[in-house]
């Protein structure tokens, strides 16, 4: 696993994705803070307006997109800060359009289940052509797979419920994954995932709860962000 520059064992991804509202200056505050505690990156959605357009939100969606017309902005921003960011292309041109600009890729639970039945799809056969890390998401273990040690892949743990609680977790194979993304609005989830080993810690995170935005019954605060982060960080000190 390659995390350039990375001083830190594990690496803590802070998942902006649609919480930003297609608004730069909160874009820019998310990233100089998800900077400023220690996420050693962060990232970003890109989507086709077919994909949401059953979403009652779908224009506030559409706003957030990484597109063409606002990639670079969202490149100068993270490059400012000095953090790393990446994205998850939801369909396979997105691949072409973020290649310049990310050293990873994220593939969402939904666009990874094939690969847990050795089949593959345009979308990660386009991936799999940048050379670049692949991170996906699974509630299965991919151990029984082609893809499993695939020295491209980095698979992470989820449980899509939104939100899930603590119960819903089983970290009973969190071995057979190299990390965990969240979904439980309790910071003990990837708090735990990170004490037993895990070594890719992906957490949404939202600037204020009192507002509506859209993934905020998943995300973390600042508070809550600063809070986690100085865990994991502690976390990292014992010897296991």
């Amino acid at each position: 696993m390659n995390f350039e520059n990375n001083e830190y064992m594990i690496f803590v991804v802070a998942e902006i994705g649609v919480n930003w509202d297609g608004d730069f200056e909160l874009a820019k505050q998310m990233i100089d803070h998800a900077k400023k505690i220690g996420c050693s990156a962060v990232k970003f959605q890109s989507f086709l307006e077919s994909m949401v357009e059953n979403h009652p939100e779908r224009s506030r969606l559409m706003k957030s997109t990484i597109t063409k017309a606002n990639v670079e902005t969202i490149n100068e921003l993270a490059k400012s800060a000095g953090i790393e960011w990446f994205c998850t292309p939801m369909y396979p041109d997105a691949v072409d359009m973020l290649d310049p600009f990310v050293k990873r890729f994220k593939i969402r639970m939904s666009d990874g289940k094939p690969l847990l039945e050795n089949k593959t799809t345009e979308l990660f056969e386009r991936v799999l052509k940048s050379n670049k890390e692949i991170i996906i998401s699974s509630q299965i273990s991919p151990h029984n797979t082609k893809y499993f040690n695939h020295p491209q892949i980095k698979w992470l743990y989820v449980v899509p419920k939104y939100p899930c609680s603590p119960a819903d977790l089983d970290f009973t194979n969190i071995k057979n994954f190299d990390g965990y993304s969240n979904h439980c609005p309790n910071i003990i989830a990837p708090l735990t995932a990170a004490i037993l080993g895990s070594k890719i810690i992906e957490v949404h995170i939202t600037s204020d709860k009192s507002r509506n935005f859209i993934d905020n019954n998943v995300s973390f605060d600042y508070q809550e962000l600063d809070n986690l982060m100085k865990l994991i960080r502690l976390s990292e000190q014992i010897k296991t």
